[in-house]
């Protein structure tokens, strides 16, 4: 067993906090470029060299890379031999982004659902635990900005509907999304379990670094498809048109009931931000 005071995952919290608002996630800017380089339409050409400009100056001058910084989404690996001390696991987290968006000036997004009147300091964070061997915590923080967010959608299909009618539901989703979702975008899937965890699974796809393919040769194969017919669509960067409307789709499956097909997606848009570190 080993003792981990969680002023730690407090502080990890709250540097990943300004990491991940302050730079795209590694590997998105070099998309931007290998998509500018192939791009034909001028008008999307310019709004990609925008988006490259955007993350160099956001960078270099260490302020925000898009005005909404969204709301923090957290994925915690907590190692089973970790015990807890001096305060709460979630309390922590909170409190890590409580200080994160606080001293960097970041904007407060968070507020009650029917009231409407804001937290006031971004918290509090979703946060999805999983409990693993070992004796560290893993943590990935993805500042979810809404206007993708609000794109998302579950479709629970019939088991009749075949791999066909699951990619044919992505494509309807991002279809519909347009440009509402500032795209370049990156799409998350997931097939399978219940209707909560199929969006969960969609969520959490979005974390794996750019330029990964899926290790399962059948999924791998399904996000090359679902990328090409996406890119076909012809919404492209910002929806001025083009080559690129998808930077990358990722696919991830759960076993489900013989009744039941979920598929959640989940859209990421341009300002692809993500932070990820061990606590040991």
């Amino acid at each position: 067993m080993k003792n981990l005071d969680v002023i730690k995952i407090t502080e990890a919290i709250e540097n990943m906090v300004k990491t991940a608002c302050l730079s795209l996630a590694p590997g998105v800017v070099g998309k931007f470029c290998e998509a500018e380089k192939k791009e034909t339409n001028e008008t999307a050409k310019f709004a990609l060299r925008t988006l490259i400009d955007n993350a160099r100056l956001a960078e270099e001058c260490s302020i925000p890379v898009c005005q909404d910084t969204g709301m923090a989404v957290i994925f915690a690996e907590i190692g089973q031999e970790v015990h807890f001390t001096g305060g709460n696991f979630l309390d922590a987290v909170n409190e890590g982004v409580r200080r994160g968006y606080k001293n960097n000036y970041l904007r407060n997004s968070v507020l009650d659902p029917i009231t409407r009147i804001n937290t006031g300091d971004n918290t509090p964070a979703i946060v999805h635990i999983s409990l693993v061997s070992g004796d560290k915590v893993k943590l990935t923080l993805l500042p979810k900005g809404f206007g993708s967010e609000n794109m998302s959608k579950l479709y629970m299909l019939t088991p009749a509907a075949g791999m066909n009618g699951v990619m044919d539901k992505v494509v309807e989703a991002v279809a519909a999304a347009g440009s509402n979702p500032c795209p370049p975008i990156i799409v998350g899937v997931g097939i399978g379990g219940t209707a909560d965890y199929a969006m969960m699974l969609a969520k959490k796809a979005l974390l794996r670094d750019v330029d990964v393919r899926s290790s399962d040769p059948e999924l791998a194969k399904i996000e090359e498809l679902l990328l090409a017919r996406i890119n076909e669509l012809g919404t492209g960067a910002q929806g001025f048109g083009g080559k690129t409307t998808a930077l990358e789709v990722r696919v991830e499956k759960y076993p489900t009931h013989i009744a039941a097909l979920p598929v959640g997606v989940a859209i990421q848009c341009n300002a692809h931000r993500l932070a990820k570190t061990e606590v040991l």
